[in-house]
């Protein structure tokens, strides 16, 4: 392991939806600094567009490699990391497996069924009466109810889903068992539903998941559960209803540019890639990649066996590449932000976070004209789990 360098505690202070300053003071002085994570063995951070993208593309960095050490984390305990802990050939055999079942135009289809969920869950809202909870009345049960719709599993599971997907990323893992709790409890669900599937098939994700072929070859019964659940479900709800509440909160707090997207709608689609790149939505850097050999990042060189962790949100703030990084700007032109990271683990649910988002997004906007904070944006409660940042408490009045 390198040494002889300062040695960072991270993650870095944190503070509502703002992107620490640190990060960009690493950029100019160290872009490729060493930090040490609550558990795990000393990391490089990348800090810089350029160098991210290279961690994240370079084969010459492994995730795989990563598996079973004393990788760089926030939590007590080791996870399976599923897809995210492969390296090719095994990662792209299972990524084009699952981007059978997963494509742009069955997420398209999602669109009408995303509409009909977030009318309802707003029209809920409103026969409550105001002031609502938009976490909880709102940005926490839309994306529990899309994938239930998607996956197909019935939805009346879904509070229990909420409650493995809290479980696995709020501040509570750092200290118990909850990958041998929740994790196991997720994992035996999906094993249930799997099954089902493979004496009954059904046109559902998770059906097409179960049959998917490429020539000859199949998901195995371990590599679909980690699709279905670990990646598709704890990461589709988190993310969503972590980063809903932040871009409006965000959007609250920048009225000009709320007041451009109301007199604008046609602008939702670049105002999410935006809120996206501006709004930090993981807590910390995660998934360590390992070097394989000596390898050059900028000034610095990383030795065989370093691990090295990417900092999305301070990338998606990099002068070198974004105009005015610190100023939103909901009609930015070039915006190629790196929040659901780049190359062979690119998100595989991009596409259905941004359609919930602007779907979300565009009926809370059309719904409620004068959509306000209850009391301040004092009134905002945040938490700051293992992996997901925002409000956990956004009282809105309108």
């Amino acid at each position: 392991m390198t040494t002889g360098r300062q040695v960072h505690e991270y993650p870095f202070e944190m503070r509502e939806t703002e992107v620490s300053p640190r990060y960009a003071e690493l950029q100019r002085t160290e872009p490729v600094c060493r930090v040490q994570l609550p558990h795990g063995e000393p990391s490089w951070l990348a800090t810089r567009y350029d160098d991210v993208k290279t961690v994240l593309t370079d084969p010459r960095f492994s995730r795989a490699v990563a598996q079973g050490l004393d990788q760089p984390r926030m939590r007590r305990e080791l996870a399976d990391d599923g897809l995210m802990g492969m390296d090719p050939p095994d990662h792209a055999r299972l990524r084009r497996l699952a981007g059978k079942a997963i494509t742009a135009r069955k997420v398209e289809k999602m669109r009408a069924d995303v509409t009909a969920m977030t009318t309802g869950l707003i029209d809920t809202m409103v026969e409550k009466g105001q002031p609502a909870d938009l976490v909880e009345d709102f940005a926490r049960p839309l994306p529990v109810s899309v994938i239930c719709k998607l996956l197909g599993v019935p939805f009346e599971d879904h509070k229990i889903f909420r409650e493995w997907t809290e479980a696995l990323t709020n501040d509570a893992t750092a200290k118990g068992d909850v990958l041998h709790t929740a994790g196991d409890a997720l994992a035996d669900y999906m094993a249930e539903q799997i099954a089902k599937r493979r004496v009954e098939p059904t046109d559902d994700l998770l059906g097409a998941l179960v049959t998917a072929r490429d020539a000859g070859d199949k998901l195995s019964e371990d590599e679909l559960i980690s699709i279905a659940g670990a990646g598709l479900l704890t990461g589709g709800v988190e993310t969503v209803s972590s980063a809903l509440p932040s871009f409006v909160y965000t959007l609250l707090t920048n009225p000009d540019e709320l007041a451009l997207l109301r007199s604008k709608p046609e602008l939702l689609p670049s105002a999410v890639e935006e809120l996206l790149r501006y709004v930090p939505i993981n807590t910390a850097a995660m998934f360590a990649r390992y070097a394989l050999e000596d390898v050059k990042l900028g000034d610095t060189l990383v030795r065989m066996g370093d691990p090295v962790l990417t900092a999305l949100h301070a990338a998606n703030r990099d002068p070198e590449v974004f105009e005015d990084p610190e100023r939103i700007d909901l009609t930015r032109k070039k915006n190629p932000h790196l929040t659901f990271g780049f190359g062979p683990h690119h998100c595989i649910g991009a596409q259905l976070a941004r359609l919930e988002l602007q779907v979300a997004l565009g009926a809370l906007l059309e719904r409620f004209p004068n959509l306000r904070f209850a009391d301040g944006p004092e009134g905002v409660e945040w938490k700051f789990g293992v992996i997901v940042r925002g409000p956990s408490l956004l009282p809105v009045a309108w």
